[in-house]
């Protein structure tokens, strides 16, 4: 395996957790950052990689303030944008979001 191929199946990249497109954002993400795409708020527990569902408080930072609304931005310190390696989770990701979408009512 070269260098190259090394690094392409290992890139890392964020994912809108509303659209799942893509943002090609290196800066900072500040708390009133929008996705280009949908508009979604960026800095939100969704997007974060301590949110885990079923935690408690969806948080996997025990130091952090709830949060009622997941997908809404907020003041939390301890956001870290969520990356997701291009190795297949996105699509994984996304498959499970429609299977969760079959079943609510």
């Amino acid at each position: 395996m070269t260098i190259i191929n090394y690094i392409h199946i290992f890139a890392t990249m964020k994912i809108c957790h509303h659209c799942k497109k893509e943002i090609n954002l290196e800066n900072f993400i500040g708390r009133q950052e929008q996705c280009p795409v949908c508009g979604a708020d960026l800095h939100c527990c969704l997007n974060c990689t301590f949110y885990e569902r079923g935690a408690y408080n969806d948080c996997k930072e025990p130091q952090a303030e709830r949060v009622l609304d997941k997908a809404r931005s907020n003041f939390c310190d301890f956001f870290s944008f969520r990356l997701i390696t291009s190795t297949g989770e996105e699509k994984a990701s996304g498959a499970k979001d429609k299977l969760e979408s079959l079943f609510k009512k």
